[in-house]
């Protein structure tokens, strides 16, 4: 599989890597550091102290609800705690995994910030899709060994050293994917991997349209629309945006700061003796939504992913109705509870894509814990292009080179 690393803002010299293993990648992007600046809210991280079951850890936790980009130590929300407990093995079926990385979504910063349909009770530590290495076992596990290599999602609770989750809902990373890669693909690519997969049931020269296609989730939608043989049209915002997806083989990209995207993508279309669109994927809302659902085939199916806007579009009933357009929501966690079936084929069939080069993760900032509050302000400001992550490592913190 390819891995693809991008230079982080203030960084002197850029830094990309394709083609290179996994352990060529980390070995080249980690980077080692005992003090950091006071001035970003950066603090310096200790080694994790267990002893049987019992001990201290990093976790970043919420204290209040607010902005948490604001930097550490200046009014933030999110403290770094060093001391926190390490959480112990509490059943027979328990696995306690030592994170190596974790993934940070768009829907964890609207946790923070109080705006998330799911409000955990305070304090709580923030967190959802990650990766590591099994750290202990209860006595009833027989699916994992301590060493394993698994990845997983939490409702909360990532964004610290070690994590415990019933041995049911952790996957084995194949031995060809690194723990990095496999912390950022749960949440964003099995929302796409449901949504176009499982829900849409895209095929084969149908008409995908992918708005916010650069981010996390619409990188994702983008590459799996092509594993499954569709057209693919593709709306971002920004030059650097518009080169990655035509690297990707988009059959159309928009710049939606430059040109319109109705105007656009009929002229493609029409280029192409196409009808219209027939799988709109729209993780932004507002307007864009909007503008795009004059492009829809009749029979197109909506794919309600999120609202990154922060407005959320009003779908007509009537012209829903008249085209014969079918509008799904997707809430990808709630598949945990009522559909765990198809949640667990859904990763089982990424991770087997991943092992075999099919999908490339593109991570565009890493960061260490001490370094959370510039995470968050990388997902708030729109800077990502691809994943945002943060990485632990007890003996020395990562700092980004992207």
């Amino acid at each position: 599989m390819r891995y693809v690393f991008r230079r982080r803002e203030n960084d002197k010299k850029p830094f990309l890597l394709a083609g290179a293993p996994p352990t060529t990648c980390l070995h080249h992007y980690i980077k080692s550091s005992s003090t950091v600046r006071e001035k970003t809210g950066r603090i310096s991280l200790a080694t994790a102290k267990i002893t049987d079951g019992q001990g201290t850890m990093e976790a970043l936790v919420c204290e209040k609800l607010g902005d948490p980009a604001t930097a550490i130590g200046e009014g933030s929300p999110i403290v770094l705690r060093k001391n926190h407990p390490v959480p112990p093995l509490d059943s027979p079926t328990a696995v306690r995994v030592r994170v190596k990385a974790t993934s940070l979504n768009f829907a964890n910063y609207l946790q923070v910030l109080g705006k998330y349909q799911e409000k955990p009770p305070l304090p709580f530590i923030p967190g959802s899709d990650y990766a590591g290495v099994v750290d202990a076992v209860g006595s009833g596990v027989s699916l994992f060994k301590v060493g394993d290599h698994v990845c997983s999602f939490a409702a909360l609770g990532s964004f610290a050293q070690f994590i415990v989750a019933d041995q049911s809902e952790l996957y084995l990373v194949p031995k060809e994917c690194d723990l990095v890669a496999a912390a950022a693909l749960p949440v964003a690519f099995g929302t796409s991997h449901i949504a176009l997969v499982h829900r849409a049931q895209l095929g084969p020269g149908q008409v995908l349209l992918v708005l916010g296609a650069a981010g996390g989730v619409g990188l994702s939608a983008v590459q799996i629309g092509k594993i499954r043989g569709a057209i693919v049209i593709a709306v971002a915002r920004g030059e650097e945006k518009i080169q990655l997806l035509r690297s990707m083989g988009v059959d159309h990209v928009v710049d939606s700061t430059k040109e319109g995207v109705t105007v656009s993508v009929k002229n493609f279309l029409k280029s192409r003796k196409l009808k219209g669109v027939d799988v709109l994927y729209d993780p932004v809302g507002g307007k864009l939504t909007k503008e795009s659902l004059k492009l829809l085939n009749w029979g197109a199916q909506i794919l309600v992913i999120g609202f990154a806007s922060g407005e959320i579009p009003l779908i007509p009933a009537n012209i829903a109705l008249v085209k014969n357009w079918t509008v799904h929501g997707l809430y990808w966690g709630s598949y945990k509870i009522h559909r765990p079936p198809v949640l667990e084929d859904s990763l089982k069939e990424l991770l087997s894509w991943m092992a075999r080069g099919l999908i490339t993760i593109h991570i565009s900032h890493t960061y260490s814990l001490s370094e959370a509050s510039l995470a968050f302000a990388a997902i708030k400001e729109r800077k990502a292009i691809g994943k945002v992550m943060i990485t632990i490592d007890d003996a020395s913190h990562s700092r980004s080179k992207l």
